[in-house]
């Protein structure tokens, strides 16, 4: 199946010179949608994880079936203010800004193996931050599953340490 062919690209959005991937497409259609989630069960199989981290907001979409089939637990990586309880936090930059990510501190126990999912790798901003954020709380990261890589942006070469499984590649 040619991903691409369902994922509408808008040029120019949010701001001039972003050509914005947009998953809502590819999402809509059943088969597609299967197929990511049966690909990067392959992957994820095979990395052994205790849990899936799952990066707001479209983490969540791939990661939770994925948790699911995997029989992983979930750790919600969001927003500043959104999670209850004692939080770790990590700013980090994005390819039109910055952002800041936190995870409840109880989540994540010293040695669990960890798959971080997201929708997007493009200047592997937040998948460092919620990396390191994992580290502090003394997971290991098992691996990285994207459904798209901006391969020119420079995400895979910052996190050159650890396994990265994107489904499709576009250049910038």
């Amino acid at each position: 199946m040619d991903l691409k062919e369902e994922i509408h690209v808008y040029e120019g959005f949010p701001k001039d010179g972003i050509s914005f991937k947009d998953i809502n497409s590819l999402i809509l259609n059943p088969k597609a949608f299967k197929h990511v989630i049966d690909e990067m069960s392959q992957v994820a199989k095979a990395l052994d994880a205790d849990l899936v981290a799952i990066p707001e907001a479209r983490g969540y979409i791939f990661g939770t079936p994925l948790a699911y089939l995997i029989g992983a637990g979930l750790v919600p990586v969001r927003k500043p203010g959104k999670l209850p309880g004692e939080v770790s936090s990590m700013a980090y930059d994005l390819e039109y800004g910055s952002n800041v990510v936190e995870i409840q501190e109880k989540a994540i126990k010293p040695g669990d193996r960890v798959i971080i999912v997201d929708d997007l790798l493009a200047t592997g901003g937040t998948m460092m931050a919620t990396a390191k954020l994992v580290e502090k709380l003394g997971g290991e990261i098992a691996g990285i599953i994207t459904l798209i890589e901006l391969t020119e942006l420079g995400g895979r070469e910052l996190l050159k340490n650890y396994f990265i499984h994107s489904i499709v590649t576009y250049p910038y």
